[in-house]
């Protein structure tokens, strides 16, 4: 099994090597059949491939996007971060010790510095420090190898790609693989950028444009944790957004002294709120099923049907395979890294009402999905 794996990945990193310089002659988004279906013709429960394949190839990576498309999954996730030159990247943080190799490069050594980012000091190397040159240099490393030494043997083999980069990718592989393949983008630390003049929103949407990408049928989600920037982008383009949901309060609402939090979001009226200026919800799991005492899941809550109510769809995030992330009940053994019973945990939610899902492995969401059909 590990020797087939190894093959499989050295193949598709081969693959990703070949297709990018055959986006520059892909149809755009709209000039294929694939990409015109309708939003309304979208499978049920959307398969979002979280940071890309990220349970068998490190996040965030053409080879991670291009997994998870060969895998099934509906869209692909790219987080989105700036560089000192105004380019837009995919890494989940600013902060680049945990994923790239930043570390190992002495050339780089004393751009390691302290700063507070969403109103949490941290430690680190910053994208903003860095141009896209720069950035070009380093190579992805797994974020969790304790969990994912497989991933791990990755380390120094793949690049930070740019958005550009993605959405070349996903315009070759729409082709190849003949169904259309969405975009689930999340802009990051939204203020944080904003404040040190390198807001995002007006190059994201932009390039999007630019692309082929617009109106509520394009093949694109943007989802955010803050609220005023998807407010923003409503004013901007009219593809679809999604409002975030996690713990305490959105850092823009802190800044500006609100006392919105993400509970009041989750009442019915905060949905209707919500359903303003977005097509849908993220919510974490358990806003939908919380674990009980003993860490099992619990009994869903209303949020599911006062979302619907509102007219938004419901995308929670994240499920993942390994026993470390999954409820007490559908672990397999004591082992953190090992296989649990991830199809149980998504069906409970499938039966909760959810219209998609966020997942590290999204072969097996697409054969549950298959399943229940």
């Amino acid at each position: 099994m590990v020797r087939h794996s190894r093959i499989t990945l050295r193949h598709l990193l081969a693959a990703c090597s070949l297709l990018l310089p055959a986006a520059a002659f892909a149809a755009s988004p709209d000039s294929s059949n694939a990409a015109k279906s309708n939003a309304r013709d979208e499978p049920t429960p959307l398969v979002i491939a979280h940071r890309g394949a990220s349970g068998y190839v490190p996040e965030h990576t053409l080879a991670s996007y291009a997994l998870a498309i060969l895998q099934g999954a509906d869209y692909i996730e790219p987080d989105l971060v700036m560089t000192r030159d105004g380019q837009l990247v995919a890494r989940h943080d600013n902060e680049l010790g945990l994923t790239t190799d930043v570390a190992d490069h002495p050339e780089f050594a004393d751009r390691k510095r302290t700063q507070e980012v969403d109103g949490v000091s941290l430690t680190g190397w910053f994208s903003e420090d860095f141009t896209l040159a720069e950035l070009k240099t380093l190579r992805a490393i797994e974020r969790i190898p304790d969990i994912r030494p497989g991933n791990a043997r990755m380390d120094g083999s793949l690049e930070i790609p740019t958005l550009q980069e993605i959405i070349d990718l996903v315009k070759t592989m729409q082709l190849s693989e003949r169904r259309r393949i969405g975009l689930y983008i999340e802009t990051k630390h939204s203020t944080h950028f904003q404040q040190l003049g390198l807001a995002m929103e007006r190059p994201l949407v932009r390039t999007l444009h630019r692309n082929g990408y617009a109106g509520r049928n394009a093949p694109v989600y943007i989802q955010s944790f803050e609220v005023d920037n998807l407010k923003t982008l409503s004013r901007l383009t009219q593809l679809r957004l999604v409002q975030l949901f996690g713990g305490g309060q959105p850092y823009d609402q802190q800044v500006r002294g609100s006392d919105l939090t993400y509970a009041k979001m989750a009442t019915a009226d905060g949905l209707k709120a919500i359903a303003r200026y977005a097509a849908g919800v993220g919510p974490e799991k358990s806003y939908i099923i919380p674990r009980d005492a003993n860490g099992n899941l619990g009994e869903p809550t209303d949020f599911v049907p006062n979302a619907h109510a509102a007219g938004l769809k419901v995308h929670p995030y994240t499920f993942r395979a390994e026993n470390t992330f999954l409820p007490t009940n559908l672990r397999n053994g004591d082992e953190p890294s090992e296989r649990g019973d991830i199809e149980a945990d998504i069906r409970a939610y499938l039966d909760a009402g959810i219209d998609g899902l966020f997942i590290d492995q999204p072969d097996i969401a697409v054969k549950v999905r298959a399943q229940a059909e």
